[in-house]
């Protein structure tokens, strides 16, 4: 059997402008915190500091909020060519910065830096030009007879696995729509979104406009709870989705939440299977597995199974683990120690509940968290590693005999945000697409978006969508 690689210290590389201490964003200008603290943002693949980052309290947050409700006066009124052209001027600088930006963002959430360059940025980006696109539109993204008008302040929290895509997801849909934004950024990844900020401030967009607070969990609870915040877009783990949901009830704020998932990926006996290895192999290594649409669950066709497990075998060991900042590398940090902790344990669990543990043979730095592309065998429905959310590069895989068999497996989940099919069989691929509960079901490929793609989730996935032109219905209110 081979040896996956070894990990190796990447060759000197040019470094992103980083500062030492990042205040926060409001009003347009960069301020200190109220509180006077600030955070220490960690790298996860040697465990050093990067900067210190602001933390945002409750009076920081009221400042934002405020300073929102101010630049919503201003940036409603503007025509909607006018807005189209501010949001273009972000991904254009996105573009043009996208080499900076993918290095600050492995660097600071430890994914590979090829994932970063060839899809993280560039991908936030498109959402930007595709928006802008629409700022001038509104009127044929709702039915005839409608007026679509702004919600007003929209508070945003994004999570750490994609911190510049899920802040671009919701950034501009809302802005074309005429909203103001108070984002805030998560604990262990925020560089790339104040990275963002300094390009909506080189844009000349009106002050207030885009507001970010830096913190931590209690920051994001001061803007669920702001009286001045219409509307609330959430992405995290489904228990703090749940929270959200309590605490805005009753308020008339508007809610969308895209929560955890636990993708069922299902390949059939005709698939072709060469394609298929490399689809399981994006659906739940890419970013470590730190992906909610992930294909966590792979539901194999029982003739097929020992074929299936013995590729895959093969296939991890070739997969390289160790800096995420070195262009060779497939496999990088995990995002911060108590995420390795979480895997570690669901790990332990399948291991003491029965199932049979393969895991590729690497070397593992010597600092940094870490944890080489793995998946389980011989796993029940009922094991707890066939039903949470790992959020890491773990698999498990269960067999069926039949169709049918395959959509009950499939849907016995809490979760609906994902799913993957693989048959060679246009017919059969659209029949179990449409049994499947899951807000995005991908045929013969796994972990595709477009920003005209709407994605969202059903179940404990939560409710709403983002991307396309249902992305622009969670940001309009009809008159």
């Amino acid at each position: 059997m081979a040896t996956a690689f070894a990990y190796a210290p990447a060759p000197e590389r040019v470094r992103p402008h980083l500062r030492e201490r990042y205040g926060l964003f409001i009003d347009g200008k960069w301020v200190s915190p109220k509180s006077e603290r600030y955070m220490e943002t960690i790298n996860p693949a040697d465990e050093t500091k990067i900067a210190e980052v602001a933390y945002g309290d409750a009076e920081d947050v009221d400042r934002a909020v405020r300073a929102a409700r101010k630049g919503f006066e201003r940036w409603s009124k503007l025509t909607a060519a006018d807005r189209a052209k501010y949001i273009y001027r972000i991904a254009r600088a996105i573009t043009e910065r996208s080499r900076e930006l993918a290095v600050l963002e492995s660097l600071d959430g430890g994914k590979p830096i090829r994932e970063s360059r060839d899809f993280d940025i560039p991908t936030s980006a498109a959402h930007f030009f595709y928006y802008a696109g629409w700022a001038d539109k509104l009127e044929w993204a709702v039915r005839a007879g409608h007026v679509a008008k702004p919600i007003g302040v929209c508070g945003q929290i994004v999570p750490w696995n994609f911190p510049l895509l899920m802040a671009a997801w919701k950034l501009a849909p809302a802005l074309a729509c005429g909203n103001t934004v108070v984002l805030k950024p998560a604990e262990t990844t925020p560089l790339t979104a104040l990275a963002l900020a300094q390009i909506i401030a080189e844009a000349d967009i009106p002050p207030g406009v885009v507001n970010v607070v830096t913190g931590d969990g209690s920051t994001g609870a001061a803007l669920v709870d702001h009286d001045g915040v219409d509307k609330i877009a959430f992405t995290g783990s489904t228990d703090v989705g749940k929270i959200i949901q309590r605490r805005i009830a009753g308020t008339g704020k508007r809610l969308t939440l895209e929560l955890g998932g636990k993708a069922a990926n299902v390949v059939f006996e005709d698939a072709p299977l060469d394609q298929a290895i490399e689809g399981i192999v994006q659906g739940i290594y890419f970013n470590q597995g730190h992906v909610c649409c992930a294909g966590s669950r792979l539901l194999v066709e029982e003739s097929v199974h020992d074929d299936i497990v013995a590729r895959l075998t093969d296939r991890i060991q070739t997969l390289r683990l160790g800096d995420p900042l070195d262009k060779n590398t497939d496999i990088g940090a995990i995002n911060s120690l108590p995420q390795l902790e979480k895997i570690r344990e669901l790990v332990s669990s399948g291991i003491e509940q029965g199932a049979t543990f393969v895991q590729a043979e690497c070397e593992l730095p010597k600092r940094g968290y870490f944890f080489p592309a793995s998946f389980f065998t011989n796993v029940q429905t009922s094991h707890r590693i066939a039903r949470e959310e790992i959020f890491g590069p773990v698999l498990a895989i269960i067999t069926f005999r039949t169709p049918d068999e395959a959509i009950e497996k499939a849907n016995n989940t809490p979760y609906g945000l994902s799913a993957g099919v693989w048959t060679a069989e246009g017919s059969k691929n659209m029949w179990i697409a449409q049994h499947l509960r899951a807000g995005v079901v991908w045929c013969n490929t796994f972990n595709k978006f477009d920003p005209s793609s709407p994605f969202g989730g059903y179940k404990e996935s939560g409710f709403g969508r983002e991307g396309g032109v249902h992305g622009l219905h969670e940001y309009l209110a009809l008159a």
